[in-house]
């Protein structure tokens, strides 16, 4: 039966970055992960490839799969290993699949907006789709497809994401192929989009015009594997064949691979992947992101020396960085702090006494190797500076003479709107402190970030080919007056109270003015 949905209802289980209670990182962007292989075990592939992907996101997971008769979703809340066992990856059986793991960027974390995202077409065949990125014309979208009939509540849509409403325009042309739905809605996108997608019958990825988050193509002895990161080409076996250029559509059915452009290619890839989000055995154009950040590390120990005894990294983000800065600076590497890898977020609160421990229930010293030095301890970000300021007394604690802090990224000053969920602007503790006052803040004997100009050297690429917004506020695609991670909720909660004849004073305006009002909760008005 076609588009048949399964689903399970769970825990989230998920994990992220915060190091202190309330003290969210940079949260990654999604993963990806699309194959078409004949006689291959496509949802097992699936699977692996989104455990090689699950740094990208911990909040919900799901695969697609078709045998050329019926496409199945199954899809939930929580880690791959949690949502996949033994016995539901039997289920899904056939030789084209599309997986997605998530961190929600566009609308909030519910069952409903777990991916991949599923529509049924006019004909009766199913559409899934896994998105990486955030459209930032969603509002205009919606409008428009709202006016065209293809996306309300009425017509039983309950998830509030960019990547709903893409589904829901893909599938809602029945004069067309999906193939020539995806030429015609593509060119309308703008913002942040790698995807993959599927019928029936055939395996598509596309890549927006700007080519912002990855998207490679693999090769296997019987197949196509299409994914965000080259890591999940790796463990899966299949041999990388390129980039998914910026503009393009693939197309891979029985009849092989062809490809075509629905628009000129503009590379603006996100300069945040070698600094933080990509694996560290990742290569973006044909750059190791290891040796990046490594790179990184030297160059900051040259533009921000340190008289120390040891280099230190905050684990694991901070690790190739850190062995950069020792090798440039001849000051020895060691391992100063543990992580403990399994700690994420707890159903359980801590009490108070736990929760003054703070930072300890993920990073604990090592008070043999601290206590009596001087150290330089290497992270990649900071982002509120709470974590440091925990980090900083807790070595001192543990008995370090003094405590230089380096940052191997400038300093985050700009939210990003391309598919990355950093804190507010409000929050970015660069954003309203100098050098000095971070320093003074965190309580760190000295601060350096590395430079701008290193950060595009260490990447390799030519700087007109990346995008650096959250670090310089030049946003390459133009952004609306309003843009935020609930705006379909927004809209939603507007058409409802309309609906309900609302009249009070602080409702929503109506959509066709939605691009000027402040109607979404956690909505971020333009820089």
């Amino acid at each position: 039966m076609p588009g048949r949905l399964n689903h399970v209802a769970r825990g989230d289980g998920k994990l992220n970055h915060e190091l202190m209670p309330g003290e969210k990182g940079p949260q990654d962007a999604c993963g990806v992960f699309g194959v078409w292989a004949a006689g291959e075990q496509v949802a097992k592939l699936t699977y692996f490839g989104l455990y090689a992907l699950q740094h990208r996101g911990q909040e919900a997971a799901g695969i697609a799969v078709s045998d050329g008769s019926s496409l199945v979703v199954y899809k939930d809340l929580g880690l791959v290993s949690q949502v996949f066992d033994e016995a539901t990856l039997a289920t899904l059986q056939g030789h084209i699949a599309v997986g997605h793991t998530r961190y929600s960027t566009t609308g909030s974390t519910t069952w409903e907006n777990a991916q991949p995202s599923f529509r049924t077409t006019p004909a009766g065949t199913g559409l899934a789709l896994g998105h990486n990125g955030n459209l930032v014309n969603t509002v205009e979208l919606f409008a428009k497809a709202r006016e065209e009939g293809i996306f309300s509540r009425n017509l039983g849509m309950s998830a509030t994401t960019d990547s709903e409403l893409l589904t829901a325009m893909l599938a809602a042309r029945p004069d067309v192929s999906v193939e020539q739905a995806a030429m015609d809605v593509l060119p309308t996108l703008r913002g942040a989009f790698s995807l993959v997608f599927m019928d029936e019958h055939t395996l598509y990825a596309a890549r927006d015009a700007q080519g912002v988050r990855p998207l490679v193509l693999g090769r296997l002895d019987r197949g196509w594997v299409v994914t965000s990161e080259t890591a999940a080409l790796d463990i899966v076996g299949a041999s990388y064949v390129r980039e998914i250029e910026p503009g393009e559509l693939v197309t891979i059915d029985e009849d092989g691979l062809r490809s075509q452009h629905f628009a000129s290619a503009e590379p603006k890839g996100c300069v945040f992947e070698y600094v933080y989000l990509a694996r560290p055995d990742t290569t973006i154009s044909g750059r190791s992101v290891h040796s990046a950040r490594v790179e990184l590390g030297r160059r900051l120990a040259k533009e921000h020396p340190a008289d120390a005894d040891l280099v230190i990294p905050v684990p694991e983000s901070g690790t190739p960085a850190a062995i950069g800065y020792a090798e440039a600076s001849g000051i020895p590497y060691g391992l100063g702090l543990v992580k403990n890898s399994y700690v994420g977020r707890t159903f359980i609160q801590p009490s108070q006494t736990i929760r003054q421990l703070g930072i300890r229930l993920k990073l604990n010293p090592l008070r043999d190797v601290i206590r009596g030095k001087r150290l330089v301890v290497v992270d990649d970000t900071i982002v509120r500076g709470n974590t440091q300021r925990a980090l900083v007394r807790m070595l001192r604690e543990a008995g370090a003479l003094e405590v230089h802090v380096r940052i191997s990224a400038p300093p985050v000053m700009w939210p990003c709107f391309y598919g990355i969920d950093f804190a507010s602007k409000a929050e970015l503790v660069a954003n309203g402190l100098d050098n000095e006052g971070i320093r003074h803040s965190i309580g760190a004997d000295s601060l350096g970030y590395v430079s701008l100009e290193s950060l595009v050297a260490a990447t390799e690429q030519p700087k007109t080919r990346l995008c650096m917004a959250c670090f310089d506020g030049k946003y390459p695609i133009a952004l609306p007056d309003l843009v935020g991670k609930h705006v379909l909720e927004g809209i939603e909660k507007s058409a409802l109270g309309k609906a309900a004849g609302e009249r009070a004073a602080d409702n929503p305006p109506a959509p066709d003015s939605l691009a000027q009002g402040g109607y979404a909760e956690d909505a971020l008005t333009r820089p």
